[in-house]
């Protein structure tokens, strides 16, 4: 009796040691999780054109002038700068593209941004942004928003072979056209 009764607090205490051994620990959610589009948007359509990849910081109560500021190269986005991969030659901004990833940064300003297909690839930030590794730099129009975009998002809409990337935050959105 006393080997079974020893047994099992043996077994129980190895039991409450081992559960503490294999516990895993998780982090918490990111503060501006990563996101992506693609055009087609619809998750039916498998052959994509384009697909972006970034990270989605939000207001909460900053200015757009100091999250992006004006006239300085940023990463669009957070965390890693944003990566867009094309799948087809394409026509961006009005500027032939061939097939492949680039980092995506963009230089806000009042009226239109400049947006800068890089091929650097993982970066974080645009602290090490090389304009020597530009592959295109072309200039979109902004037009506002009736409601504030509190997320920074990405989004893709259009037809077929002529689409738009839409870029929205705070009560900006950026409106670049692409062509297939």
């Amino acid at each position: 009796m006393k080997k079974s009764i020893l047994s099992i607090i043996v077994f129980a205490v190895a039991l409450v040691f081992s559960n503490e051994v294999t516990a895993q620990k998780f982090a918490n959610l990111d503060k501006s999780p990563m996101d992506a589009a693609a055009f087609p948007s619809s998750y039916r359509i498998s052959d994509k054109k384009v697909k972006v990849v970034y990270s989605r910081p939000q207001l909460k109560g900053r200015s757009l002038s100091k999250l992006a500021p004006m006239g300085k190269v940023w990463r669009t986005g957070a965390n890693e700068a944003a990566e867009i991969t094309f799948y087809k030659e394409i026509t961006f901004g009005g500027k032939k593209v061939k097939a492949g990833t680039y980092t995506l940064f963009t230089i806000p300003g009042e009226k239109e941004w400049t947006l800068i297909l890089n091929t650097a690839k993982n970066v974080w930030g645009s602290y090490f942004y090389n304009e020597s590794e530009d592959v295109a730099r072309i200039t979109a129009p902004t037009s506002k928003s009736d409601e504030t975009i509190e997320a920074f998002s990405i989004a893709f809409d259009g037809e077929d072979e002529a689409f738009n990337m839409y870029i929205g935050w705070d009560n900006v959105i950026v409106t670049v056209p692409i062509k297939e």
